[in-house]
């Protein structure tokens, strides 16, 4: 433009009246100011991807061909085609400068744009998988509590069943000793009336035969009977408690069966009882293969360049889904500071 300038003031000095020579270099320095504006708005349009319509793309040429005609016309007047060809340089690099500009800017709008919309399409799937792990995370803990709680609710039910049980055997237990004990006093009782019952039977059996027999046999009578009379009442005793045994119902044997050890004789539980396994435990329930930090590691690597789901390289590597979640977050984020440093 200062090139442009100084070669055309000497030609409006050549043009302008006299006393006015101090006005030459306003014409060049008018159409160089227009040629500024329009690269400069130009440039804005291109940085807000719009166009300006037809009157931008003239004003930009009525600028430039003003320019080279204002450079050229004095050696053209002189008729001097090297002068033509060496002030023409300067305006035609402005022209080929300003739409060259105005290209490189559009061009370089779309790159951004483009850029601009990566960028925000990876955030987008970035947000998508922490919302993803985070439901997973959310699910998993939700499993995980039910499934406590499924386990507490049978251990309390199974303690329940097991204290209704040993009450209901204390009971049995309370009612069979009672009934054994009543049945002894019976027995007892029984036992002493027919005692009774029978030295009163001898003591008159005495009293009427006294008469008859002389003292001495009597005597000896009496003291045989008085022998044999234990004898024949431990024999009936023995008896009748052999009866009642019989004739007893045998008492309800307890649910959970009891084993005498050798050492005290103190009664074990039955294996499940033994053990502490609550009931609806008895399914086996399969353990996933953990694999190490580092192996683990390797693998979310992989999977994240493959792109594998998060649930599944949570059971490829027997982690968590929220520390399998927070890995690819790390990797995500390493090969994005690559790929910066690389760019």
């Amino acid at each position: 433009m200062l090139y442009s300038i100084l070669t055309v003031t000497p030609l409006m000095l050549g043009h302008t009246p006299s006393g006015w020579e101090a006005t030459a270099p306003i014409l060049p320095l008018v159409v160089d100011a227009a040629v500024v504006i329009v690269v400069r708005l130009d440039a804005v349009l291109a940085r807000l991807d719009a166009k300006g319509g037809g009157w931008p793309l003239l004003l930009r040429w009525m600028t430039g061909l003003m320019t080279l005609g204002l450079n050229v016309a004095d050696s053209a007047l002189a008729r001097d085609p090297v002068g033509v060809a060496v002030h023409a340089v300067a305006p035609l690099l402005l022209i080929v400068t300003a739409e060259t500009s105005l290209a490189y800017r559009r061009a370089i709008t779309r790159a951004l744009a483009r850029l601009e919309d990566q960028r925000r399409a990876v955030e987008e799937r970035e947000r998508q998988e922490r919302r993803e792990c985070e439901r997973l995370a959310r699910e998993e803990r939700e499993r995980e509590q039910a499934a406590l709680e499924r386990r507490e609710q049978a251990a309390r039910e199974q303690a329940r069943q097991d204290r209704e049980h040993a009450e209901r055997l204390a009971r049995e237990r309370a009612e069979w000793e009672a009934a054994r004990r009543r049945e002894e006093r019976e027995h007892e009782a029984r036992m002493e009336r027919q005692r009774l019952e029978h030295a009163a039977a001898l003591a008159r059996a005495e009293h009427r035969q006294a008469p008859q027999r002389p003292e001495a046999p009597r005597g000896q009578a009496r003291q045989a009977s008085a022998q044999q009379r234990p004898e024949r009442e431990a024999e009936r005793a023995a008896e009748a408690l052999e009866r009642r045994e019989q004739a007893a119902p045998a008492p309800a044997l307890p649910a959970v069966h009891e084993r005498r050890n050798e050492s005290g004789g103190v009664p074990e539980q039955a294996p499940r009882e033994q053990s502490g396994e609550p009931a609806g435990q008895g399914q086996v329930t399969r353990e996933r293969v953990k694999m190490t930090e580092a192996k683990a590691r390797e693998a979310i690597r992989q999977g994240a360049v493959h792109g594998t789901p998060v649930r599944d390289l949570a059971a490829q590597t027997g982690w968590s889904v929220g520390w399998v979640c927070a890995r690819l977050s790390e990797v995500r984020k390493a090969n994005g500071e690559l790929e910066g440093v690389g760019a």
